[in-house]
């Protein structure tokens, strides 16, 4: 188990998405790796966040296969750093989340590598805001998605090491209401206010959820008004929903734009932002046949599952390759001080990969 000597090299990096430096240093060190395995490399270089790196390899004919990670990770320096191991679990930020599922798909190359001596229509993309959106990686993996027959994310497994087929699609919006100010004592009558405005649209907007078609809308932030005796002239919300099929973001857009247009309180004006940060990452039959196949290759059982949460698995997916997720080992904590990866979780997913991987190599 070499490589988890590997994987405490870079945790032990602090690679906090806004740190470019260690971002960058802890990209140098994967090409340091990569390169021995024939991989050349193409840097997208960004001025305030690490770099994107492209690694590719040489073509053939035959099936084209992207490889997914990021090396960015959630804590600012100074908080948690450290890398410890007891004999069944690792500790650390990323160990599991997701430098962890990096070391999974290095060391699997590295597999091959030693097998067939060449490595052909694989390559790997390392981006490094994945942790904050991917707001800026996401042009990128989108524009090189096409190329590739099948995508593979080393995001964390599930717990029986399941490998996921879904993720929800998340949008992002900023409402801004306009009222107008007065003296609430003496002039209340001549304001118009704002943050009532804003009130009876919350209502309206939590009425968008539909927990049975798995839709969630939350006004997560509301702000307004300036001063306890003002009618107020101004709120804002900070709304994000999440959805488990195109037709639910469709439907809430509509209907977002619908309410942030309508005046409940007469007088207020409305305006709203949005964005779909990511969309959403559908099951599909093309997944469920390739899961079945890789069954019959690795021997093995593969269970599946939905989640939640979202990653770049998203963004590819939304451009039509077929996309799986954790291939990464199983972990929990993430996000956390507590974040930890189960050691036996990368034996089973580096031999399954490897196994993948060296099928393309051969076909």
């Amino acid at each position: 188990m070499n490589y988890l000597k590997d994987l405490e090299k870079i945790i032990n990096i602090n690679s906090y998405t806004q740190n470019k430096n260690g971002v960058d240093e802890v990209g140098n060190i994967m090409t340091s790796w990569l390169k021995p395995l024939g991989f050349e490399k193409t840097v997208f270089k960004r001025e305030l966040i690490g770099d994107h790196l492209l690694f590719k390899t040489a073509k053939k004919e035959g099936t084209k296969i992207l490889l997914l990670g990021h090396n960015d990770t959630v804590f600012p320096q100074g908080y948690f750093e450290s890398f410890k191991e007891d004999e069944e679990w690792v500790y650390g930020p990323g160990v599991c989340d997701m430098k962890g599922g990096n070391i999974v798909a290095l060391q699997s190359l590295r597999n091959i590598f030693e097998k067939n001596k060449k490595i052909f229509n694989i390559d790997f993309l390392l981006v490094s805001d994945e942790e904050t959106g991917s707001d800026d990686s996401k042009e990128v993996t989108s524009s090189i998605a096409k190329d590739y027959d099948y995508c593979f994310v080393f995001e964390a497994a599930g717990a029986n090491l399941e490998l996921v087929t879904a993720r929800k699609g998340v949008g992002k919006y900023i409402i801004k209401v306009e009222g107008k100010a007065s003296h609430a004592g003496t002039s209340y009558k001549k304001g118009i206010n704002a943050n009532l405005e804003g009130a009876i649209k919350l209502q309206k907007y939590h009425e968008l959820i539909d927990f049975e078609e798995g839709t969630i809308v939350n006004v997560g932030k509301m702000e307004g008004g300036i001063g306890i005796n003002t009618v107020s002239p101004h709120c804002e919300l900070m709304m994000e929903f999440r959805f488990d099929k195109k037709e639910e973001e469709l439907r809430v857009v509509k209907e977002v734009e619908r309410i942030t247009a309508t005046s409940y309180v007469e007088g207020t004006k409305s305006h709203a932002d949005g964005i779909i940060q990511r969309g959403v990452m559908e099951e599909n039959d093309k997944q469920l046949k390739l899961i079945s196949f890789f069954e019959e290759l690795t021997q093995q059982s593969i269970s599946r599952e939905k989640r939640g949460g979202v990653s770049d698995a998203n963004i590819v997916a939304s451009c039509g390759t077929t996309t799986l997720d954790g291939f990464g080992p199983y972990g929990d904590g993430d996000h956390t001080v507590n974040e930890r990866a189960l050691k036996s979780s990368f034996e089973q997913r580096i031999s399954m990969m490897t196994k993948i991987l060296d099928y393309y190599q051969k076909n």
